[in-house]
């Protein structure tokens, strides 16, 4: 499970553009953000970069 929806509402940010950065379809993106497809280690912390967040606030949870 990851946090990538959240992070990017908290950020004001859209699907589209975190695709576009990442140079992957948005569709793919989409699976990410719907946690029906995990990143790879690879692109998680390529959107961990893009997003300007540690690795680890994608994949757990605040509480």
């Amino acid at each position: 499970m990851n946090r990538i929806k959240e992070v990017l509402e908290e950020k004001g940010i859209k699907q589209v553009w975190l695709a576009e950065k990442l140079s992957k379809s948005y569709n793919m993106v989409n699976s990410y953000v719907q946690n029906r497809t995990q990143p790879s280690l690879e692109d998680l912390y390529k959107i961990a970069e893009i997003l300007s967040v540690d690795p680890k606030d994608l994949l757990i949870s605040k509480k």
